[in-house]
């Protein structure tokens, strides 16, 4: 049974990746206890460099990115590049690879006592994964895919599970989950007969957070009970044979996308072991994540209030068939701090939008959130997510950040933002010209345009430190 289906209707849009990061009660060693006292830090951008058809991958280092000019020419450190960066805290550096084909390795990397980077010695084969993020002392990866064979029914059908790997960051060590441990079903996970994926990984009072985006009926699903979970008149949207190809190949029985478009939920874990969950539902969004190929990028963010605000784009207004749309807005609900239910909170955001939705979230300080805007609703063809947005949720206001370069010839933004001093620092790619670091100021939307990188291509921006 072949997973990851792309979105019908979606065009490629920006860079993909993302960083999911969040605070962890649990203190994590120092990569290195030299020099102890002054703190040694410097921000690391990922860059690549393509000529003749050929791309070098190398991690520049800077001590300021506020101006100036960096080159890769002979500068930084060769890495085999990855498909996403993620920065634990300011300790270490992970490139996560996407591990299909020889997709190649996960690294990781620390300032050594000299403040200098470093690639440490374990390197991992990282299972495919559709989201990822940070849970206490872990890197956790994840995807739905296949359970055991043991699980089949009479057609040799097997229900869908959740494919977990967690990186623990300072034993440098990967643990796979046990799929035969029923916790980790995905099948039937709303209740409704649909398996589901998880988008985004949010650690907030040692629990696990993240929105289950239901993605229909699986070969099992659809066999389930004779077919109880396929909804009267939606019998044709049962797949009679296999079909499709590469991201939108399907199988025989399967039945493509939620049946049940205009519904939100949101899964609450207990710990890294899934063992018990509460599931939290409302009809206010759709489900809420961004998509991109085979990502499924964070939309549930904690502010520092500790109020989670979880952000949906409404992508199932790109399905073809209109059972499977969604007639909800793109918009934005709440968890209010203390609770674990949703509360009356809900913004719509396409009314300030002239109804353009979104591809990325990221939480920058206080309420304040930054969305990587399209520039045209789903309705029309050609959309792209070349515009940037600050949300303030507590004034429930959108603004569009001045200061960026004109959208005709923006390219691409950085798979990975840092937020520092209330602001937020995101790589920004041209047509005309090196790509460059622009600095956000959330409370005026504003861009200041930072140090610029002699590459074809900057994927992000983060930070390590050293004691």
């Amino acid at each position: 049974m072949k997973k990851n289906h792309l979105l019908t209707g979606i065009a490629a849009a920006m860079l993909a990746g993302g960083l999911f990061t969040s605070c962890s009660d649990n203190d994590i060693p120092a990569p290195d206890e030299g020099g102890k006292g002054e703190v040694k830090n410097t921000f690391v951008i990922p860059a690549s460099t393509t000529a003749s058809g050929n791309t070098t991958n190398v991690l520049l280092t800077a001590e300021s990115v506020d101006e100036g000019t960096i080159t890769t020419l002979n500068n930084g450190l060769v890495n085999d590049g990855a498909t996403q960066w993620v920065f634990y805290k300011d300790q270490y550096l992970y490139g996560l690879t996407y591990n299909q084909g020889n997709a190649g390795d996960t690294r990781s990397y620390i300032l050594n006592a000299n403040g200098e980077l470093e690639t440490r010695s374990q390197s991992y084969k990282v299972k495919r994964f559709t989201t990822y993020g940070i849970y206490d002392k872990y890197i956790m990866t994840l995807s739905s895919g296949d359970g055991p064979t043991e699980w089949a029914d009479e057609n040799g059908y097997v229900p869908q599970s959740f494919l977990v790997s967690l990186l623990d960051v300072a034993a440098e060590t990967k643990t796979d989950n046990d799929t035969k441990n029923k916790a980790y079903l995905s099948e039937n996970f709303l209740g409704n007969g649909e398996y589901v994926t998880l988008a985004g990984i949010l650690e907030h009072n040692s629990k696990i957070y993240s929105v289950a985006v239901p993605m229909g009926l699986s070969q099992y699903g659809t066999k389930d009970g004779n077919g109880k979970w396929v909804l009267p008149g939606n019998e044709d949207l049962v797949k009679t044979e296999s079909g499709g190809s590469n991201s939108s190949a399907y199988e025989k029985d399967e039945l493509l996308w939620t049946q049940y478009p205009n519904s939100c939920w949101v899964a609450i874990f207990d710990d890294a072991t899934f063992t018990n969950k509460k599931i939290i539902k409302t009809d206010k969004i759709s489900y809420a994540c961004g998509r991109f190929k085979s990502q499924y990028y964070q939309m549930i963010w904690t502010a520092d209030n500790g109020d989670i605000y979880v952000f949906s784009p409404s992508y199932a207004k790109t399905m073809t068939d209109p059972r499977q749309q969604t007639n909800l807005p793109a918009g934005v609900v709440r968890i209010p701090n203390g609770s674990e239910d949703f509360d009356d909170y809900y913004c719509n955001l396409e009314a300030q939008s002239n109804g353009n939705s979104f591809l990325r979230s990221w939480h920058i300080t206080d309420d304040y959130f930054l969305l990587l805007m399209y520039d045209r609703p789903f309705s029309e063809t050609g959309y792209t997510a070349n515009q940037l947005a600050v949300f303030k949720a507590g004034a429930e206001k959108l603004t569009y950040v001045s200061g960026l370069p004109s959208t005709d010839i923006i390219s691409g933004f950085g798979n990975t933002i840092h937020v520092e001093n209330g602001k937020a620092y995101i790589a920004v790619t041209t047509t005309d010209g090196n790509p460059a670091i622009y600095k956000i100021d959330p409370a005026n939307a504003s861009a200041t345009k930072g140090v610029t990188v002699e590459a074809t291509q900057i994927t992000g921006i983060g930070k390590l430190a050293v004691k």
